[in-house]
């Protein structure tokens, strides 16, 4: 047999990062000046916590001593290069910040309305996306399909406002009328008002005076309308002074519109299309409210259709059930200020 000798085992020790001794130094690229040579005395060796023992050979002994070589002989990344690249990286943000207040008025200008063009086209886009996709709504409308069914009940439901006996709700002591714009006054997304009700428009005002007003989730909210450029071309198209508010029907309160007609919303009558908006929110702050059949179909989106279909199964559904809407003390019968329309 063949006689093999074996090489004495080694203790192989291992230094500990620096970085672990000395917080400061964890990242020397943020420090500008020179940084002082590791002390001496925290160069500590694995032996004081553990000691791994190894079986080497005489090559590998020479490939460690060829890489020790190797490390030794490659230049480290020194703090001056360090400097000199937070010095180019800082001189060329300073250039930059100069060429921009050094630009001209001219170019000041267009950069300024680049700015504006594209907030107010997404402020469109925000109203297009907001009117058809009512978040809110959608959550007030869970909370009334769990809880408050009655909610979506109207006092009154009519096909359109000629049906609505404007002197009859003034002589009970009503004050004022909180209108909804889509499909109640106007077509969908339009600005111009549905000309087969202007006449019954008319009454109310003449009834009413100035106490009349648009409570809308497009035209007058300052998320989707933030200069009033839509409220103020449908007041023009309809002479109804349009409420500015903040929150989407029918989460919110009636502070803004009691604001509005410096009375309680009891004495206030909300007109609207939509029972899970326009109903909730009336009978939410205690308003009179009427249930109009809406304008038109065509211009809604699909998904405004089928919650359309949601709300009335849950009326109808409600109704079948013997729920009631709530009370109102100043119209205990709800249908005394229902009238035929006059012929076109």
């Amino acid at each position: 047999m063949q006689s093999c000798s074996c090489a004495p085992w080694h203790i192989c020790k291992f230094p500990i990062p620096n970085q672990f001794h000395n917080h400061r130094y964890l990242c020397p690229r943020l420090y500008h000046r020179n940084l002082p040579s590791w002390p001496c005395k925290h160069q500590t060796h694995l032996t004081k916590i553990c000691a791994l023992t190894l079986h080497p050979t005489n090559s590998c002994r020479k490939e460690q001593e060829i890489k020790r070589n190797k490390s030794n002989s490659q230049p480290s990344h020194t703090p001056s290069q360090t400097n000199i690249f937070l010095h180019e990286l800082y001189s060329s943000t300073e250039n930059f910040n100069q060429s921009k207040t050094t630009q001209d008025p001219e170019e000041r200008k267009i950069n300024s309305s680049r700015v504006i063009f594209t907030n107010m086209w997404w402020a469109d886009l925000k109203a297009a996306l907001g009117q058809r996709f009512n978040f809110e709504g959608i959550i007030c409308s869970a909370v009334v399909l769990a809880k408050d069914r009655h909610l979506a009940l109207p006092h009154v439901a009519v096909p359109d406002i000629r049906y609505i006996d404007w002197a009859e709700l003034h002589r009970r002591g009503f004050k004022g009328v909180v209108f909804d714009k889509d499909n109640t006054l106007t077509k969908p997304y339009s600005l111009t008002l549905w000309e087969p009700i202007g006449s019954s428009l008319q009454q109310c005002k003449s009834v009413f005076g100035h106490d009349i007003g648009v409570f809308s989730n497009s035209a007058g909210l300052y998320e989707y309308d933030p200069d009033g450029s839509k409220a103020r071309v449908l007041e023009g198209a309809i002479g109804i002074e349009v409420i500015r508010h903040r929150v989407k029907k029918p989460a919110g309160t009636a502070e803004e519109i009691e604001k509005h007609f410096g009375c309680a919303s009891s004495l206030l009558i909300m007109v609207g299309d939509r029972p899970f908006t326009d109903i909730v929110f009336g009978n939410r702050n205690g308003f009179l409210t009427i249930l109009t059949e809406p304008l038109s179909l065509a211009e809604e989106p699909f998904l405004v259709k089928q919650v359309r279909k949601l709300e009335a199964f849950v009326v109808n559904r409600c109704y079948k059930r013997g729920l009631k809407p709530t009370n109102h003390s100043l119209l205990p019968d709800a249908q005394e200020c229902v009238k035929n329309p006059p012929p076109l």
